[in-house]
């Protein structure tokens, strides 16, 4: 059943089976949406609630802010490559921010908190094979921060044959050749690779209690005082061993997983497991209103308990890939969030968008890179001089695709204070200085090219055709 919301008739006619009358058809369904809406106003208030996170901030904080760090753990997933950007390596050695990668600002927020509050919050990164060998020589250069550094890989699955159903590996040896017959199996990995890197313990008898895991390229994802003073001084006494951060869907997060309520429990809802007929229905931003930011804050001791017992149980996700050389593969794969129902007291706060600013294209680069943002201690924020708090809507075209490509194209970053939407289609360079306000739309169709001059001012433009400034 969905959290917050009565079963809706359709869906219970998957439940109905086959019924001789449209009569009886429409009776039992009925019947069935009843006694499903009677089980969910069983349920109690707090397994209902996704909490809002003025409900947490409005507690205020201790003190002693010092003493609530030292029971923190920071994980980062480091285990994407930069491909998706024509990018080689880890994907969180790519610059986003005045040089800055995303390994650097992350190293940044957390050495700022131990100054700021003379800590000593730890940092881990988990790599994939994929990832390891690079990340692991950079880290060389933050030798002189305040901030300890652990990694530690998560495992690698064979990829399997779609024709055969086996894996297409030769063998346990990683080269060059047969890198391609493996694969990091997703994030939620995170919890077996943790627990047997041994880290965990040594954690936990560190004296830590949680670790606030998220996606090192979502430069919202800081370090939450007021989570974390809520989570370590529960209101009703009862420890919450599993806390997600949602957020208000839009329409550009119709894709982003959900949280359900499913047998008195919280559940993650993924596109990938909804039946075809209803992904029109899990995308409705009216039905759906919140999705997975994927900053989640788990209890140590709750992970260790589990993985003694090999209690947490994740639902399978089958990801079909096609290979270089057109082989069809599929991998299964894991969620991080997918565990939610295995916790005791799990917990959906939904919090400002700010803490979800993910950098998955050039289209996001562009908004981290531009006068939207300013970069304070590692933490990007959003310009007082920004009149709505909406973020901007922008896709650049595949000629903007590759961040080399990206960076040619743009003689600076434009001006995007007053942006709503920008949509940039084939050969377009922009000038220096230039600003972009309201809607904007450029195409440069087949064979045409556009320049946007240095200094121009587009407001609510629509640019198409031939432009081109030429030096002479």
């Amino acid at each position: 059943m969905w959290a917050g919301a009565s079963i809706a008739p359709h869906f219970a006619t998957t439940m109905s089976g086959t019924v001789t009358s449209q009569f009886e058809c429409q009776e039992l369904e009925s019947t069935m949406a009843k006694e499903l809406n009677q089980l969910l106003e069983t349920a109690t208030r707090s397994e209902q609630e996704i909490q809002s996170y003025d409900k947490i901030q409005v507690r205020g904080l201790s003190n002693d802010v010092s003493s609530l760090l030292s029971k923190l753990v920071v994980v980062k997933l480091n285990g994407g490559l930069g491909t998706s950007m024509g990018c080689k390596g880890p994907k969180s050695l790519i610059s986003v921010r005045n040089e800055n990668t995303f390994l650097d600002l992350t190293v940044l927020q957390i050495e700022h908190l131990n100054k700021t509050y003379h800590a000593d919050v730890p940092l881990v990164l988990m790599n994939s094979f994929n990832t390891d060998e690079d990340t692991k020589k950079i880290l060389q250069k933050y030798r002189q921060s305040q901030v300890k550094i652990h990694t530690f890989n998560q495992s690698r699955y064979p990829r399997i044959d779609k024709e055969s159903l086996l894996p297409i590996a030769k063998g346990l040896s990683l080269s060059e050749e047969s890198a391609e017959a493996w694969y990091p199996p997703g994030h939620g990995d995170i919890y077996t690779s943790f627990y047997n890197s041994g880290l965990l313990r040594t954690f936990l008898q560190d004296g830590k209690d949680y670790i606030f895991v998220s996606n090192i390229d979502n430069l919202g994802a800081t370090v939450d005082l007021n989570i974390l003073h809520h989570l370590l001084n529960p209101p009703n006494g009862k420890q919450c061993e599993f806390l997600m951060e949602v957020t208000d869907k839009t329409r550009a997060d119709v894709k982003g997983g959900t949280l359900i309520q499913y047998d008195g429990k919280l559940r993650l809802l993924e596109i990938a497991q909804v039946p075809k007929t209803h992904v029109d229905e899990f995308k409705s931003v009216t039905k759906f209103k919140i999705f997975n930011t994927n900053n989640l804050w788990i209890s140590l001791t709750a992970i260790e308990r589990l993985q003694k017992q090999n209690a947490i149980n994740m639902e399978i996700i089958l990801n079909p890939k096609i290979l270089g050389d057109g082989r069809n593969v599929i991998q299964l794969e894991t969620a991080v969030g997918a565990a939610i129902k295995c916790f005791e007291n799990a917990l959906g706060i939904n919090v400002p968008r700010s803490r979800f600013l993910p950098v998955k294209t050039t289209s996001d680069l562009m908004l981290v890179m531009s006068n939207l943002y300013s970069l304070h201690a590692g933490s990007l924020t959003m310009s007082d001089k920004r009149e709505f708090r909406t973020v901007p809507l922008v896709k650049l075209g595949s000629s903007f695709t590759k961040v080399q490509d990206y960076l040619k194209r743009l003689e600076s970053i434009p001006d995007i204070l007053e942006l709503d939407h920008l949509t940039v289609s084939g050969d377009v360079t922009f000038g220096k200085h230039v600003i972009l306000k309201g809607t904007v739309i450029i195409i440069a169709n087949h064979g045409d090219r556009i320049d946007i001059p240095p200094g121009a001012v587009l407001e609510n433009k629509i640019v198409s055709g031939n432009l081109r400034i030429l030096d002479h």
